[in-house]
Formats: structure tokens, C-alpha cells, sequence
């Protein structure tokens, strides 16, 4: 698909979604809700679901592993890594909340937003869809440009795919968000639902992380991802490159072009493998890889070109 019919249908999704907000909240008499209210449910889908689904199917996934005589040392030294990246990424965002992030949403609210929306369902609904849709365009960013790629390699590095590969993140991948979460904020939506929202999408991610569950049915997988999707995403086969972007829905990846079904075996992990689970390498070896790349590429122009260029690009001799 051209990047011309790339824009405009993009901006023909985000137009339909805002404008079905703005519009059911100025004609529908729609009941409002308490931003304590919205927080609760939230902390309840997002937060707690770590105690009530995440933590309780990671460990179905270990007894998987053992069931078929997987569970070797080089899993459990990959997951602790997933999670000591996690612990670095945690402490990164909570960096950026404090001295950035929620300032820089609540100031464009207040001076830079359309009609601010209040908190009802429609709303709530859109901004979860909205999110969803920048989550689509945050990650094939990450993907299709070297600095992207350089943070976002270190989540696909992994030969193994379970839950705890869902918490496998990169020193840069609480910025990029960022980028396309602010545009919802501009479109009126609530900076807090924005970013609850945000979160919202990236559990529903963490699911989709496993090798249990197999194919479900055709309306589903039509409609939204699926485990079977996300695997394909890890896959360093060729035909897997680059593909299945999605987080709730997998109709952006079909509407814009980048959906591949499931057939061939994954295999995962990168095109050039990492081969360690020391956790300060694998968090730190995309941006390391970058540096080796820009030390070695000659001319100014050229070195930022690496930067937002695809991972494979190399200068023309």
C-alpha cells in the first residue's frame, strides 16, 4: 500500500472515532462518569491482572515446559531476564511520569484539545480504540526505523515465547509511545483515560504471549489478535518479518496491509540471534548494535539516516 493511501485511511480512522465521540457526547444524553470510578475499573483490568491471569497461566506455561521436557536452564535464565527488563523499563516510565510525561499531556489538554470529553462510555470505548490504533502505529515505527528498531529488538530477541516474553522491553520503549498518545490528548480525550487506555492495550498484549493456546475461532481470530497472530509477529522466519502489528485488533493489519496468517512453524528470536540471557546485554544490546552501526557508517547525513531508515538499511557505495 502507498504511504499516500496509508495517510488518508489513517486519518479517515481517527476522524470516525473522534468524531463518533464528539458527537454521541454533545446529542446522546449519556451518563458521566467519576474519574475515582474509571481509575477502580482500570486497576482492576489492568493492575490486577497480573495476580488473577498473568502470574497463574505463566506458571500452566512452566508445567507446559516440563510436560514436554523444555523447562531447562535457558528458559528460566530467559524469563528472569524478561523480567529485570521489565524492572529497568519500570523504572524508566516512572521517570519520565514524574518529570515529563504527565505534565507535557495535561498542558496540551488545556491548551492544545478539541472540546474536552467528558468520561462516559462512548468515550471510554474510543479512547481504548483510538489507543489501540496508535499502539498499531508506535509499533510498526519501531519496526521500520533504526533508532525504533534499536529499543524494540530486545522484546523480539527471545528463542522462547511465553508471558514472560511479554515483559521483555527495551531503554527506549516508554518514549516512542509518547509520540502517539499525545494526538488523542489533542482530539479531547482525558489525558488519565489516554493513558490507562494505553496500558489497557498492552495487557491485552501480555495475553496474546503463549504457545498454549493454538487457533480460536474464525470470527475472533478475524477480528482481533490472537495468540496465532502474535506468534507469527516473533517469528524471524522471513515471511513473518514485519507483520501483525496489532494489539486488540488485528483489523488495522488487515486494512493496511501487513497481515500474515499462521501456517509455517515459528521460530523466534531475531535475524542476528543474541545468544545470552545476561539481562544488562539483553537490555542494552540494540542500542549497542546502533552504536556499532552509526560508529562504522561515514558522513553526517548518512549516520542519521541510520537512524531513521529501515534496520537494514547500509548506505549505496
Amino acid at each position: 500500500m502507498s504511504n499516500s493511501k496509508l495517510f488518508i485511511y489513517s486519518l479517515l480512522i481517527i476522524a470516525v472515532l473522534a468524531g463518533a465521540a464528539h458527537l454521541a457526547t454533545n446529542f446522546l444524553d449519556l451518563k458521566v462518569f467519576y474519574s475515582e470510578t474509571v481509575e477502580y475499573w482500570f486497576y482492576i483490568v489492568n493492575d490486577l491482572s497480573l495476580v488473577y491471569i498473568i502470574i497463574p497461566f505463566f506458571f500452566i506455561e512452566i508445567i507446559r515446559y516440563a510436560v514436554i521436557k523444555k523447562l531447562g536452564k535457558d528458559v528460566i535464565l530467559d524469563s528472569i531476564a524478561n523480567v529485570v527488563t521489565f524492572g529497568a523499563f519500570i523504572v524508566i516510565e516512572y521517570i519520565l511520569a514524574l518529570l515529563a510525561v504527565v505534565k507535557l499531556y495535561y498542558w496540551v489538554h488545556y491548551n492544545f484539545s478539541l472540546e474536552h470529553l467528558p468520561l462516559n462510555i462512548v468515550t471510554i470505548f474510543t479512547a481504548i480504540l483510538l489507543a489501540d490504533f496508535a499502539y498499531y502505529w508506535d509499533h510498526r515505527m519501531m519496526h521500520r526505523i533504526g533508532i525504533g528498531w534499536a529499543t524494540h529488538t530486545v522484546h523480539h530477541s527471545s528463542e522462547h515465547f511465553n508471558m514472560s516474553v511479554a515483559y521483555r522491553f527495551g531503554p527506549l520503549d516508554a518514549v516512542f509511545p509518547i509520540l502517539f498518545s499525545l494526538p488523542i490528548v489533542m482530539l479531547g480525550f482525558d489525558p488519565l483515560l489516554v493513558l490507562l487506555a494505553e496500558v489497557f492495550v498492552q495487557v491485552f498484549q501480555t495475553l496474546l504471549h503463549t504457545e498454549i493456546i493454538k487457533k480460536l475461532p474464525k470470527p475472533i481470530e478475524l477480528i482481533f489478535n490472537t495468540p496465532s497472530h502474535h506468534r507469527v509477529h516473533h517469528g524471524s522466519n522471513r515471511q513473518y518479518w514485519d507483520k501483525n502489528y496489532a494489539g486488540i485488533l488485528i483489523i488495522w493489519d488487515r486494512m493496511l496491509g501487513t497481515f500474515e496468517p499462521e501456517v509455517e512453524t515459528v521460530r523466534y528470536g531475531i535475524s542476528e540471534p543474541l545468544n545470552s540471557v545476561n539481562p544488562i546485554k539483553v537490555f542494552f544490546h540494540g542500542i549497542s548494535r546502533l552504536g556499532r552501526k552509526l560508529s562504522q557508517t561515514k558522513g553526517i547525513i548518512n549516520k542519521f539516516k541510520v537512524l531513521i531508515k529501515p534496520p537494514d538499511w547500509t548506505p549505496s557505495k
